[in-house]
């Protein structure tokens, strides 16, 4: 069995395991999947090396913010087919879901009081960085964070990318020394020791735990989140993430470099979702990608920072690949390395520089939050794109470029702007609170971008986006219909 590389493991604290712990914990919180998943595989190791039985926790909670009944159907939907896999297993499942805010709390301090050591995600975005400082400064239990969230380790470098380019050209120098470092298909299978008879009576009676069978019916209007927003439809899970990857690859892959940006056709791969809620890894979209290019590493070709010609597959497979390795890995760079990722203050200098010479612009329109919300503006484009959104968690690839831009031409300023798209990107989007949606947001206002000519009111040199321009590329009378209302 291939170990998990050490650079994609962090102790959180200096406590050594214990050899006399009843068991090995694997809380699951970012990466809710037992396929290609190093955080489990650690947890695996450590089972096997010390004898110990396997738990694993995945637990739902109430109060963070931006909770809602879309985003706890799609992590419940995950659980099935997690509690499915697991109890063919040697492993104990252990679901947990939250029914009122804080219930939850003290549950995995008290389980780690009894473990050898706690095995988790390292997901270095929205709320989990500041839980992994408090766990560091109070748990007296050995703990581990794992990195499964890409290709290319976060750990593997020590620099902060700031455009596209060069994160391009390193990645491209640097992944031929991850192919072998490969996370098992199913970690799972490599589970020596018996299965944990029981959890521990004072945990179960305290925090019990959440029925298997109830959990594919599971009402949320029990729970105390936003029940506004709702389920979209779109099924969550190891099994959909798969589905929508096969079907991806033998179908839209064919055309994708093309139909990602017409907003009449529903081009893009549509597993934003699954990577953000964990329920599939790159490493499985890129193992099935290459697979269906009969690709091997022998043919790559040297390091250039392009964006086609590097792989040597097709012009279709080489444009995902690069929003796979390049737009979606910048994030997670972006993310780790600098703890203010989500502020305005992170914003390139020229960036920030141009917006603040052009604040006192008068603007065409300004628009509160709740006319945004409600997609009560002058524009049917930017109203029908707000409205996907909405409804179904998602905007069109392009069409979310220019929800942003016009957001930012409509607020008072750009703070204003980008306090907007973050609290509408992060209530609906099924991929929002992400590293890669943040770098969506964050471009919007100048990240990963350069100065654009010639300066404009508001903008500045902040790349300019209108509704017209986007109507004389694209057909969109479809696709504004679909969204009148």
């Amino acid at each position: 069995m291939a170990t998990v590389p050490a650079l994609r493991i962090t102790p959180l604290n200096a406590v050594p395991p214990r050899p006399e712990g009843e068991f090995v914990v694997y809380w699951m919180t970012a990466y809710r999947r037992t396929r290609f998943n190093f955080a489990l595989q650690r947890a695996v190791e450590w089972a096997n090396q010390l004898k110990r039985p396997l738990l694993i926790l995945e637990a739902v909670r109430t109060h963070y913010r931006w909770h809602s009944d879309r985003f706890h159907r799609f992590m419940l939907d995950g659980m099935v087919d997690n509690a499915v896999a697991i109890e063919k297993t040697k492993a104990r499942y252990y679901p947990y879901i939250e029914l009122k805010n804080r219930d939850g709390q003290g549950l995995l301090e008290t389980l780690s009081k009894q473990a050898s050591i706690v095995v988790t995600d390292d997901f270095p975005c929205f709320f989990h960085p500041a839980l992994y400082q408090k766990i560091a400064q109070h748990w007296s239990c050995a703990v581990e964070l794992v990195d499964s969230n890409g290709i290319i380790p976060m750990r593997a470098t020590d620099r902060t990318f700031t455009v596209a380019h060069s994160y391009r050209r390193y990645m491209q120098k640097e992944i031929v020394n991850h192919f072998d470092d490969w996370p098992n298909a199913d970690p799972l299978k490599s589970l020596k020791t018996e299965k944990l008879k029981a959890l521990p009576k004072s945990v179960i009676e305290h925090w019990p735990m959440s029925p298997v069978d109830e959990l594919p019916h599971f009402s949320l209007a029990k729970l105390n989140i936003d029940h506004s927003v709702q389920p979209t439809g779109v099924k969550g899970g190891m099994r959909a993430a798969e589905n929508k990857l096969a079907s991806f690859v033998n179908g839209k892959l064919g055309n994708y470099s093309e139909d990602r940006n017409e907003p009449e056709k529903s081009g893009s791969s549509g597993l934003s979702p699954y990577l953000h809620f964990g329920h599939i890894s790159s490493h499985e979209i890129f193992g099935q990608l290459t697979a269906a290019n009969r690709w091997t590493p022998a043919m790559l070709s040297k390091a250039n920072g392009k964006m086609h010609g590097f792989w040597n597959m097709s012009e279709h497979s080489e444009a995902f690949i690069d929003q796979l390795l390049t737009w979606r890995e910048i994030g997670f760079n972006m993310c780790w390395r600098d703890p203010n990722y989500d502020r305005y203050s992170s914003l390139p200098t020229w960036a920030k520089t141009t917006l603040a010479k052009h604040e006192s612009d008068p603007r065409p329109f300004v628009y509160s939050m709740e006319q945004f919300e409600s997609a009560a503006t002058h524009d049917e484009l930017w109203n029908a794109a707000q409205r996907q959104l909405v409804r179904e968690g998602v905007i069109h690839n392009y069409l979310r470029m220019l929800w942003g831009k016009k957001i930012l031409h409509w607020t008072a300023s750009p703070q204003d702007a980008l306090k907007v798209m973050l609290q509408l990107n992060n209530k609906y989007a099924l991929d929002g609170r992400d590293p890669n949606s943040y770098s969506g947001i964050f471009w919007i206002l100048g990240r990963y971008d350069r100065a654009w000519g010639p300066e404009r009111p508001v903008f500045g040199k902040i790349r300019y986006m209108t509704s017209e321009s986007t109507r004389s590329k694209f057909s969109v009378k479809t696709y504004l219909g679909r969204y009148s209302n």
